[in-house]
């Protein structure tokens, strides 16, 4: 009897649609080893030439004008993609998509964004015989996840549910699971070894994460931070963002004993377990990362879109706050260096965690449902 597959798609717009696609796999791997789950960046792989460029033009978009990235996202906020963008896209970049699945032969598709899954449901239509599912990596629901074809929808909340309601998706087709994060964030490892691991100091300490391309340099409120270096340890995790890590190396007001400076790594888990406190672009997967680990959060400069969305929940339901002075930080930073304040506030977000999220369910649901 051969191995149940499961195939996600994702596309590399953001590190977050494919973070949450590897974090599904790897989890529904770890609950039932019997399981087949491979990840495939479908734009990228198909158009391994173009694919990274248009990527690239998105990202450069998004650090240059993100207001209109913002307007473009509320535009379309109400619409599923209409049926010539669909087609327009399958001619285009995503011709072979039907040889792909043909040959991997899954009996389950999940897609984390919305292009690949509007592919997929395309080629439903025209006959393919498959299950889709449709896992949404953040905290809102834009118009341009919603089809006809998809089997289930796996959500952050249930807001989220609700929202895909008011745009005529049947209750029934909507499963309230969470976004899932890598199992390596299901427990929490020892706070006194991870320091030693990363050679890390015992002191107040904030992990200051950049999104996986690494936007945050030039923001002021992080640069203020630097002048709490005496007395907090800071680790400015920049991710695959080369450049900004060697200009902030060079530069002097980073240059500090207490002050790390670290690129893309596969650590993040045991690094929220060193800290006290996450300053972070608003991200689904870096917020539900962050939130597994009961981790207060600052944010900082959300993309108008999805990220305000993020930002909404996570402050709303008391998880965090908005960076949005030097008194922010002040503020921030003296509540973590005051160990019994630290400590109830750490408490509170632990109890917040446990009435919201299982990082489990979300794969949980997935192989409940391949039964």
């Amino acid at each position: 009897m051969r191995k149940k597959r499961v195939l996600l798609l994702s596309e590399g717009f953001g590190s977050g649609h494919t973070q949450a696609a590897y974090a599904l796999a790897v989890g529904l791997k770890q609950l039932c080893p019997s399981v087949s789950a491979r990840v495939i960046e479908l734009g990228k792989f198909l158009n391994p030439v173009i694919g990274p460029w248009i990527v690239s033009a998105y990202r450069k978009t998004v650090s240059s004008q993100p207001k209109m990235v913002g307007l473009m996202y509320r535009s379309n906020y109400k619409k599923p993609t209409n049926r010539f963008a669909q087609l327009a896209l399958h001619r285009m970049f995503y011709t072979q998509t039907s040889q792909v699945i043909a040959q991997l032969k899954p009996d389950l598709i999940i897609c984390t964004h919305p292009v690949p899954n509007t592919v997929v449901a395309r080629l439903k239509r025209l006959g393919l015989d498959m299950p889709l599912y449709t896992l949404i990596t953040d905290y809102d629901a834009h118009g341009s996840w919603v089809n006809r074809e998809v089997n289930q929808y796996l959500v952050s909340t249930p807001q989220v549910k609700q929202r895909l309601m008011d745009k005529g998706v049947e209750p029934e087709r909507i499963n309230v699971t969470g976004i899932p994060v890598h199992p390596s964030f299901w427990k929490a490892h020892d706070r006194a070894e991870v320091r030693g691991e990363f050679e890390l100091r015992d002191m107040p300490t904030v992990l200051v994460m950049g999104g996986g391309w690494g936007i945050l340099y030039e923001d002021n409120a992080l640069a203020y931070m630097t002048k709490w270096r005496e007395s907090t340890q800071l680790i400015f995790c920049v991710g695959s963002n080369e450049k900004m890590k060697e200009k902030m190396l060079a530069d002097p007001m980073f240059q500090h004993p207490n002050i790390r400076i670290m690129g893309f790594t596969r650590q993040v888990s045991k690094l929220m377990d060193a800290a006290d406190l996450l300053v972070t672009k608003p991200g689904g997967m870096t917020c539900t990362e962050g939130m597994s680990k009961a981790l207060p959060m600052l944010f900082y400069e959300p993309i108008p879109g999805q990220e305000e969305e993020n930002c909404e929940y996570f402050i709303s339901n008391g998880f965090g706050e908005m960076l949005s002075s030097n008194d922010t930080v002040d503020r921030w930073f003296k509540l973590i260096h005051d160990k019994e304040r630290r400590s109830r506030f750490r408490e509170l977000l632990l109890q917040k965690r446990d009435e919201q999220y299982d990082a489990m369910k979300c794969p949980s649901a997935v192989l409940q449902n391949m039964q």
